[in-house]
């Protein structure tokens, strides 16, 4: 079972290499503008990877660039990068453009150079490694603003410096597009975090249905994923004005978050009860990650650039578990393998982004959030389904309980339940302060009804005394059929009491009528005894010998009566 899912990650592994993007050599391309509405999101650029990260705007000027989009993701060997963007203004009026870097709360640096004929002519460098307020940065974005008059070219450089992974997007707008666009920068990702919030809330309420640790785990997955979704899309720059350098050890996120997944598919599916193989598996891999956790505690940023690789290997793991569980049959597998293939499939996507394997897109710069909540939705679906099935062994469980302590004829609880709960209550006694009180009661000449009338009327006769029974007990008082036709009530009340309840019962009987198969009136009679409950030390089997005698006394007194043992 390892063996095949390390190899699957191999392969996979391989891919991703194969498929890296060669880079091209670049010939400076120009962006030629025409008129003043500009809102350029997709144009031709070309950028430079500073290895050195110690390199001039002068030095930089001199080296060669690489031909590309103005999206870029170049993974975590590209520290600092520097774009060139050159623009002609082909308009008869001169233009006030402005770039746009909507990822800039991601990175440790930002700097824009205007330049003209080679000459630097304005300059912005905005560092976000230290806290504090930022100039010429609008929520997460950073924004560049330059003049260029007609049949001008100017060449913008703008650098990037980020903490682990190289990527961004840069735009350039008018003045109006401009607005817009920081306007409208987050709101998609606002709501994305939002639902993560209802699903919190949800999972509250799932939890104090079922009070089950895998809510908790559940409930810190959804955090770390929130946490993580709101640092890595802007959510914190856009809306609390907060940068990476101010909450950078909150990206440790990146790898609590699938840890509480992994913890989530042990839990859920107990596959160190029923699954061993895969709890190995799933046990190595969280060994990874809870390390490379511990480490982003001490090197935050150094914890960060093997945390796609092990993403990808949590992925491989997991996706290969829940394979393996669905086709031994777990009930609650294909649910998961359905969720989990959503959250591999945009994971690797984002992974392959990341990484800089793939060109940008909203899918792919948006993966990881898009499968979080989706399998997050899978995984509240899972957790209120487990909770019905769990509700449903329960309440099976609750009702075998009864069949075994009640009577079936009558819904009344046997001699075996009321011997072993009138035991339990009489020592409870002394603590609750409670009086206990025993009315023992036997149906009179009952072999004569069922020789007169037949069994069926002796049983309806039996029936009707049991509901007599009940409705003068009260909550917390046992009614039980305890032989033949023979009953017993434990009160909860004094002995003045109980021979008064003793009495509505014999009257009661008395005064009904039972129809029989051809239409006769069966009347039948009660006899009881009543004996009070002496003390904790009490057995239930002393005071019933005792309330038998009174019983026997009220039958030798003629029947249909009561007698109170002395």
């Amino acid at each position: 079972m390892i063996a095949r899912l390390l190899l699957l990650f191999f392969i996979s592994h391989s891919f991703f290499a194969f498929a890296q993007n060669s880079p091209t050599t670049s010939v400076d391309s120009v962006i030629s503008l025409n008129n003043e509405q500009v809102n350029l999101t997709h144009f031709d650029m070309s950028y430079f990877i500073d290895k050195t990260g110690k390199m001039t705007l002068s030095q930089i000027q001199n080296q060669t660039f690489t031909a590309s989009k103005n999206e870029l993701t170049l993974g975590t060997n590209a520290k600092t990068t520097w774009s060139k963007i050159t623009v002609k203004n082909n308009d008869s009026d001169t233009l006030r453009l402005f770039i746009h870097n909507p990822d800039a709360y991601h990175l440790e640096e930002v700097g824009f150079y205007e330049t003209h004929n080679g000459q630097l002519i304005n300059q912005s460098e905005i560092q976000l490694d230290t806290s504090g307020p930022k100039a010429n940065m609008f929520g997460g974005s950073a924004v560049f603003s330059f003049y260029i008059a007609p049949q001008q070219q100017k060449t913008i450089y703008v650098k990037s410096v980020t903490f682990s992974h190289q990527w961004f997007a840069l735009n350039i707008y008018n003045e109006e597009h401009s607005k817009r666009a920081l306007v409208g920068n987050g709101n998609y990702i606002a709501l994305l975090v939002g639902m993560m919030l209802a699903l919190m809330i949800y999972n509250f309420f799932l939890y104090l249905s079922a009070r089950k640790i895998e809510n908790i785990v559940y409930a810190l997955y959804l955090i770390s994923g929130t946490v993580w979704v709101a640092l890595s899309y802007g959510v914190a720059a856009n809306f609390f004005g907060i940068f990476s350098a101010e909450v950078l050890q909150l990206n440790s996120s990146l790898l609590s978050m699938p840890s509480f997944l992994v913890i989530f598919v042990m839990l859920i599916f107990e596959t160190k009860k029923h699954y061993p193989k895969e709890h190995i598996a799933l046990s190595l891999i969280l060994v990874l990650l809870v390390g490379d956790f511990i480490y982003s505690l001490f090197d935050v940023v150094g914890a960060l650039k093997p945390a796609s690789t092990l993403a990808a290997m949590m992925m491989t793991v997991t996706f290969g578990v829940s394979i393996s569980l669905w086709r031994k049959g777990d009930p609650l597998a294909k649910y998961f393998l359905l969720g989990h293939s959503l959250f591999v499939i945009f994971n690797m996507l984002a992974v392959l982004y990341y990484k800089g394997i793939t060109d940008a897109n909203v899918i792919n710069s948006h993966g990881v959030g898009i499968g979080i909540l989706l399998e997050a939705l899978m995984m509240a679906f899972i957790l209120s389904y487990r909770i019905k099935t769990l509700e449903k062994i329960k309440a099976q469980q609750k009702e075998l309980t009864r069949l075994v302590d009640t009577d079936p004829m009558t819904g009344l609880y046997n001699r075996r339940y009321f011997d072993r709960k009138s035991e339990e209550l009489i020592a409870a006694m002394a603590s609750n302060h409670q009086e206990l009180t025993l009315i023992i009661a036997d149906l009179d000449h009952f072999k004569a009804i069922n020789d007169t009338y037949g069994h069926d009327i002796g049983d309806k006769v039996i029936i009707e005394f049991a509901n007599i029974l009940t409705t003068q007990q009260r909550k917390d008082d046992i009614a039980c059929r305890y032989g033949g036709e023979e009953f017993v009530l434990l009160l909860h009340c004094s002995l003045h009491d109980a021979k008064s309840v003793a009495e509505r019962i014999r009257e009661k009987a008395a005064n009904t009528r039972i129809k029989s198969n051809d239409a006769q009136a069966v009347k039948f009679t009660v006899s009881l005894g009543v004996h009070s409950v002496a003390h904790a030390s009490t057995t239930i089997k002393e005071t019933l010998s005792i309330a038998d005698k009174a019983l026997y006394k009220a039958k030798n007194n003629g029947r249909n009566c009561v007698e109170v043992a002395v």
